[in-house]
């Protein structure tokens, strides 16, 4: 097996996230009433500086959510070591302590907010729930902090008051940036989160994330399988294959000008080659989703 492409990055930046020697191995049926081990993760590392992004890339399969869940501590990895911001994540957190100073280091954001958003609370309720569980405002900072979210991700003071069934796709998106900023995170893990919307609306939550890190100097690691996405809001790509990463480096020598063969072939597979999504529809303001 031939060795990774590897573009060197800048070694003068500290590192937000270090990932060395990632494996995960599942347990799954044989078919047959047995089982047998599948390795999803194999070997992979990468880094990403303060202030940085990375897009991790590839097909259905390809390993990236089971990197995105072990970052977060919802899968604990096979092998390797995982640091985030200087603290080994390699294990589950012990005790409540430890698990709300992970919680507020790093977050996620689904591709379904529906499946994750409580269909009986508001958004203000949403996000508010987050606050009274890792910060120690009063309520009436809470509620402020609310309004200041709310804002920020371009929903309006009607949409803050309504449940997730009475938001369009895009609008619930916004709602789970905004609870999942409520905690304060340096990292915020992306997997898949524009994928499900429409061209138009995905178009307004990439603006507003890159608005976003150009305020607040977040870390964005991004799970996705389009180039496009990657290209206009990650500094960094990774592409992974059945586990394994093929070629890493800057999005200009990943996505551009590609050495291995299997990112040459998911780049020939765009289907209008140098379209950005940034480029087209509606800006990342209120109207729309």
């Amino acid at each position: 097996m031939t060795s990774a492409v590897q573009h060197q990055p800048d070694p003068s930046a500290a590192d937000a996230v270090s990932v060395h020697g990632l494996c995960k191995v599942f347990r799954v049926p044989d078919g047959s009433g047995g089982r047998t081990r599948h390795t999803a993760v194999a070997d992979v590392g990468f880094t990403v500086p303060a202030g940085g992004s990375l897009g991790i890339v590839g097909e259905s399969g390809s390993g990236k959510t089971t990197i995105a869940r072990m970052l977060v501590g919802l899968e604990s990895p096979t092998s390797g070591t995982i640091t985030v911001l200087g603290r080994d994540r390699s294990r589950p957190g012990r005790g409540a302590a430890e698990r709300r100073r992970r919680a507020r280091e790093a977050q996620i954001v689904f591709q379904d907010p529906y499946t994750s958003l409580d269909p009986m609370q508001s958004v203000r309720s949403a996000v508010d729930e987050v606050l009274r569980h890792q910060t120690d405002l009063t309520e009436p900072q809470r509620a402020a902090r609310v309004d200041e979210l709310v804002d920020q991700v371009g929903l309006s003071t009607r949409q803050s008051n309504a449940r997730p069934r009475e938001l369009s796709g895009g609008q619930r998106q916004r709602t789970a940036i905004a609870r999942a900023l409520a905690a304060g995170p340096r990292v915020l893990i992306l997997d898949e989160a524009v994928s499900a919307l429409d061209v138009s609306i995905q178009a307004q939550i990439l603006n507003l994330l890159a608005d976003i890190r150009a305020e607040t100097g977040i870390v964005y690691l991004l799970i996705s399988h389009d180039l496009a996405v990657v290209r206009q809001l990650c500094d960094t790509a990774l592409v992974l294959r059945r586990g394994r990463v093929v070629e890493q480096g800057s999005c200009a020598q990943v996505l551009d000008a590609p050495v291995d063969d299997y990112t040459r072939a998911l780049r020939a597979a765009v289907p209008t080659p140098g379209w950005r999504p940034g480029g087209q529809g509606p800006s990342a303001g209120r109207p729309g989703g």
